[in-house]
């Protein structure tokens, strides 16, 4: 991994690629959704502050876990501009996260084990399908993968 002197306090886009492991394109993504900053040069280059490299591994990590982006961006503006995410910081914030987390885990278990009910059906319009449509009310009167909604017009003629 590429060393930058201390000295330096700004980085460049490539910089903060190569050090941080981001694409240059995820990097401008991140900054086109408010995730990071830059500030401009006179020849109208990038430079991010040197907690730009904190920021990027906070919100990659956020993303393994399944963390949406604009949850992100508003975890990251609750911190002061140009300072470094600390681990207070991330535990802080993570633990928001948790129930969402943890309910996200239980979705996914109930989905491997209703996933074996729709194997050799195709289409999905099992009577009661919980897979492609959960909480099925309809269901119980007709069987479908889905129902055209019945036009008031339709209903008058």
């Amino acid at each position: 991994m590429p060393q930058i002197p201390e000295k330096i306090h700004e980085l460049t886009v490539g910089q903060l690629s190569a050090r941080s492991g981001a694409a240059v394109s995820a990097l401008h993504f991140y900054e086109a959704k408010g995730l990071i900053g830059s500030r401009r040069t006179a020849g109208n280059q990038r430079r991010y502050g040197r907690d730009a490299l904190r920021r990027v591994a906070f919100i990659r990590a956020a993303q393994r876990v399944g963390i949406p982006l604009a949850t992100i961006r508003e975890a990251l503006s609750e911190l002061p501009e140009e300072r470094t995410p600390t681990r207070e910081d991330w535990s802080r914030l993570s633990a928001a996260w948790r129930t969402e987390l943890d309910d996200r885990i239980k979705q996914l278990g109930r989905l491997r084990d209703h996933l074996s009910d729709c194997i050799g059906c195709g289409c999905l319009s099992l009577e009661t399908c919980v897979l492609s449509n959960p909480d099925d009310v309809v269901g119980e009167r007709m069987a479908g993968s889905r129902l055209l909604p019945v036009r008031r017009e339709d209903k008058d003629s």
